[in-house]
């Protein structure tokens, strides 16, 4: 199966070269014609169906003929892990995506998608962003960075580990699992044996049913049902290593400024809409299909592991934090936040 995988990576990297020789091209107002522009998406089209796709809808139906976005998904103009080399590029005017999946080269990439027990809930991450000053670290961050502007962040939904047969009852059960999940929850959970795959998204669900992978560690339950991967999946583990997923927009720099202030504001608004729409499906979803799904055998860690493993984190909030400056502030924001939701209590912890 190494091989497979091997050939999966030459031939994503193969069409990604070819992309971006035949499409690096960024988006151009000719007289009277409409802004086009080409956004791709992390995410493949099962599940883009509500993380992208009603944003998208509505904002070329609102910008009435004066902008149209073109909408990709998952690898379809360049494979995921070039998708910030693209943007650069010209390639894409815009990109939603978390930072480590695309690969950003800014010393908080780390933070993008799962950051072990950053968040317990999805309201955690614009509360971060608005009130612990992520907004201004990520604007900083990016701000380093040619022809690439950073547009926002939003919460998706927790992190689960879903498995095909092999159910995860203890920490040992981790043990040799091949896995594909983001980067840096994989690099955590790596220290009790789990093994982080990366291919394709599409080919994810084959490879679950053909033996090549034993599981997931990418979404929390609504993703898992909407996507078809709890048809293959038979177990849950209800312990989330992280509560909500840090993703965010991008705009090529050039392509941006390009836009009238009138469209910037109306993309802005429908990223908004779109956060919105995100925070009340995964939520909703999440509680109903962990009580009402039946595709799936719930299971969960011993409560002394669990212990451990939270306990386990802090240790790897400190060698992250060590890494850079900027890091180090992140990290501290964190740790006001939790602080303040513990003190606060009910309803926020």
């Amino acid at each position: 199966m190494s091989g497979r995988r091997e050939f999966l990576k030459r031939a994503g990297l193969g069409a990604g070269a070819a992309a971006a020789s035949t499409l690096a091209a960024p988006a151009v107002l000719a007289q009277g014609a409409p802004i086009k522009w080409r956004l791709q998406s992390y995410s493949g089209a099962p599940l883009g169906a509500h993380v992208i796709k009603p944003q998208i809808e509505a904002f070329n139906a609102a910008a009435n003929g004066e902008m149209e976005i073109e909408l990709y998904y998952a690898d379809q103009l360049v494979p995921t892990a070039d998708l910030f080399r693209a943007l650069q590029n010209g390639t894409l005017d815009a990109v939603q995506s978390d930072e480590a999946t695309m690969a950003s080269p800014v010393d908080i990439s780390v933070f993008g998608g799962y950051f072990p027990f950053a968040t317990r809930y999805s309201l955690d991450v614009p509360a971060l962003f608005n009130y612990y000053g992520l907004n201004e670290i990520w604007a900083e961050a990016y701000g380093e960075v040619d022809n690439v502007t950073w547009l926002s962040s939003g919460a998706w939904d927790p992190l689960h580990i879903f498995t095909v047969d092999k159910p995860i009852r203890s920490l040992a059960d981790m043990k040799g699992l091949r896995v594909f999940g983001v980067p840096t929850a994989g690099k955590f959970l790596s220290r009790y044996g789990l093994i982080p795959v990366t291919i394709p998204w599409d080919n994810v669900e084959v490879a679950m049913q053909t033996g090549e992978l034993d599981g997931v560690a990418w979404c929390g339950f609504t993703e898992a049902y909407e996507v078809g991967w709890a048809d293959v999946c038979n177990y849950a583990l209800t312990n989330s290593v992280t509560g909500a997923w840090f993703g965010s927009y991008f705009a090529n720099t050039a392509s941006w400024e390009k836009v009238p202030p009138h469209l910037q504001q109306l993309f802005r608004i429908t990223i908004d809409q779109s956060h919105y729409y995100r925070n009340v499906w995964y939520w909703g979803g999440e509680a109903k299909l962990r009580v009402e799904g039946e595709k799936m055998e719930l299971t969960s860690l011993p409560e002394e592991e669990w212990a451990q493993v939270t306990k386990d984190a802090e240790g790897f909030w400190d060698e992250v934090a060590g890494s850079s400056e900027r890091a180090g502030r992140v990290v501290q924001a964190f740790k006001d936040y939790a602080a303040n939701m513990e003190k606060a209590g009910y309803p926020y912890r």
